[in-house]
């Protein structure tokens, strides 16, 4: 089934908005001239209401459907980039240095817009349609600083939906499940205490090092011995910092790492797990271990109504076959998982084809999947809102 007419017509202009974003990425919360390019556009296109600086930036639009309706729906796109110096060698490669849309929020924006531009204009469909434009994905939790300034409650929102390109799958397609989809990261420090000394009398010491080491080593058990083999749990520790000379055994160490879960239980059981081996470990060696443990995202979980929707409205947009409904659980994580916990909905992914991966300097978003992510919001608010 081939993509809207509307949306195939609209691509060139949805094109260039995606590249002037893409030359002007924004950091977290100072998404200042995204967030103005935004208000802007929405207003061209004749949405009822615009309401900037929701969650401190955010902008929401919002268009009512021709037909009476007492359901609101909000449809989510993210406006910030990231850290990183882009590498893409493309014409429209990013103008500010250090800084690149590497995960394609560019054209998660312009798919918003564009179906925008539609809705407003056609306007079929009975309720109301809100607009998310969320700053601060990239670790900011710009999803629950929205939620906590009243998103859900001052639009009346009922039900939420992202989306999110996904490289190496091919463009046209679609991806989702119900239930979890993609995980929860959180991260942890070990701060190890010994007494340091000198290396050639190790035994006047208490080696941080040491211990470090038969923490490493010990923290793998917790996914391979403690937690369920049904389940997914990811534990990784990726920092090791100790010592300043070769001949000195050092007075500390430390440690750091994340954890990615999808269930509650695992979640717990890593943050339990990785305190009592720490600690202990220090224990049994004559040292110390302080441990703190952060819970940053949630996991993302689907509703399973709204999943069904939401791959309704991508087959009617890509065909059957091209929506995958059993998508294996993703390990990286998203913010949207918020907006889940606040109301039901569900995240789909779209393909992006063979381009670079996500968070990846030579990264760029395929402007020709621009078409099938307007069709898809278009379509989903038609079927969402039918009646």
């Amino acid at each position: 089934m081939p993509v809207l007419n509307s949306a195939a017509e609209l691509q060139d202009e949805a094109t260039k908005w995606r590249r002037f974003l893409h030359q002007h990425p924004e950091l977290l919360y100072d998404v200042v001239d995204t967030a103005a390019f935004i208000a802007d556009k929405l207003r061209s296109f004749g949405v009822d209401e615009v309401v900037e600086g929701v969650g401190g930036i955010g902008v929401v639009g919002v268009i009512r459907g021709n037909r009476a309706g007492a359901r609101t729906i909000g449809l989510r796109a993210d406006m910030d980039a990231l850290p990183i110096a882009e590498q893409s060698g493309k014409e429209w490669a990013s103008k500010t240095d250090g800084k690149m849309h590497a995960c394609g929020h560019d054209g998660h924006m312009a798919m918003l817009l564009g179906a925008a531009n539609l809705l407003a204009e056609n306007r079929n469909f009975a309720g109301t349609v809100v607009l998310i434009f969320q700053p601060a994905e990239e670790g900011g939790a710009g999803g629950k600083a929205m939620i906590d300034d009243g998103l859900m409650e001052r639009f009346a929102i009922a039900e939420v939906y992202g989306m999110h390109n996904f490289p190496g799958r091919p463009v046209g397609t679609f991806a989702i499940r119900p239930g979890p989809i993609m995980a929860a990261t959180d991260e942890f420090r070990i701060v190890i205490k010994g007494d340091g000394g000198h290396a050639a009398q190790p035994q006047k010491s208490v080696d941080p090092i040491v211990i470090g080491s038969q923490i490493v080593n010990a923290v793998q058990t917790i996914v391979s011995r403690n937690a369920d083999p049904v389940g997914a749990l990811v534990v990784s520790i990726t920092e090791f910092h100790a010592g300043f000379a070769h001949n000195i055994i050092p007075g500390e160490a430390e440690l750091g790492g994340t954890v990615r879960s999808f269930t509650p239980e695992h979640r717990d059981l890593a943050e339990r797990r990785i305190k009592a081996i720490a600690e202990m470990t220090a224990v049994s060696h004559g040292g110390v271990a302080e441990v703190s443990y952060v819970r940053n995202y949630p996991p993302t979980v689907n509703h399973p109504e709204e999943t069904r929707h939401a791959i309704a409205a991508a087959q009617t947009v890509a065909g059957e076959d091209a929506v995958d409904k059993e998508f294996a659980p993703w390990t990286a994580a998203e913010d949207f998982s918020y907006m889940l916990e606040a109301r039901p909905g569900a995240f789909i992914l779209m393909g992006n084809g063979s381009t670079a991966e996500l968070h990846n300097a030579e990264y760029d978003f395929n402007d020709a999947a621009l078409p099938y992510g307007i069709s898809y919001w278009v379509r989903l608010v038609e079927t969402r809102l039918a009646e």
